[in-house]
């Protein structure tokens, strides 16, 4: 898992920028109040949770992460990449069981 982690971190380094889907944006404010700069600084704080999400990348690689905003909001994130784009499908709140393990780093 840490070797996975560093993996990721590097590819996301080397990612030049965020690519939205309106709809997935809209979606994501309407039911959990996340705004699209709150999604992307996630990705920019640590620590940082990455793993596979398996259960949904039957038709791209997709992974989720644990991780916290500026203002220290904690969010569940899920994506993926286009070329050298993050494209963020979801943001919300992390749930209980999510937060323990994030807090456990």
């Amino acid at each position: 898992m840490y070797i996975f982690a560093i993996y990721m971190k590097k590819v996301l380094q080397q990612c030049t920028g965020f690519e939205w889907d309106d709809g997935n944006s809209e979606k994501n404010w309407i039911l959990h109040q996340v705004s699209r700069s709150e999604s992307e600084q996630v990705f920019f704080n640590e620590p940082l949770v990455i793993a596979d999400d398996e259960g949904h990348s039957q038709i791209e690689k997709r992974w989720f992460l644990l991780g916290q905003t500026d203002s220290k909001r904690l969010l569940f994130v899920v994506f993926t990449l286009r070329g050298d784009l993050i494209r963020v499908i979801s943001a919300r709140d992390m749930h209980k069981k999510e937060r323990r393990i994030y807090n456990e780093l």
